[in-house]
């Protein structure tokens, strides 16, 4: 299967459990990997016939920009529906870190696989 990626999507939100994780936006970085079959796109140039990432990446924007989840596995299960929410996708791999979470590491991180 192919793939098409968004990588290192730089956002800010409302994420953890903690008081002070509440109170303010923290970074996030989100990367989502898109399985499809991408062959009828090769060849016909058009853009009907591959996944509108950029569709999908205005999406992600929209529900980072108003969530307030507390875990970012919930995160990546909605950015997971959204990529799936596209007929042509049929896996979809995402991944989310955030940054400084943990004192001493660069930061944690959860990754999904989802299927159709």
């Amino acid at each position: 299967m192919d793939k098409i990626f968004i990588r290192e999507l730089a956002l800010r939100c409302i994420i953890g459990i903690y008081p002070e994780e509440r109170r303010e936006k923290q970074d996030i970085v989100i990367n989502v990997e898109m399985h499809a079959d991408l062959r009828k796109a090769g060849r016909s140039d058009d853009l009907a016939d591959t996944v509108d990432y950029k569709a999908i990446k205005k999406s992600i924007l929209a529900l980072v920009e108003k969530s307030s989840f507390q875990l970012i596995e919930s995160l990546a299960e909605s950015i997971a529906d959204i990529a799936l929410g596209d007929e042509k996708v049929q896996q979809v791999v995402v991944t989310i870190d955030k940054p400084g979470a943990l004192r001493f590491a660069k930061s944690s991180a959860v990754e999904i696989t989802r299927n159709k």
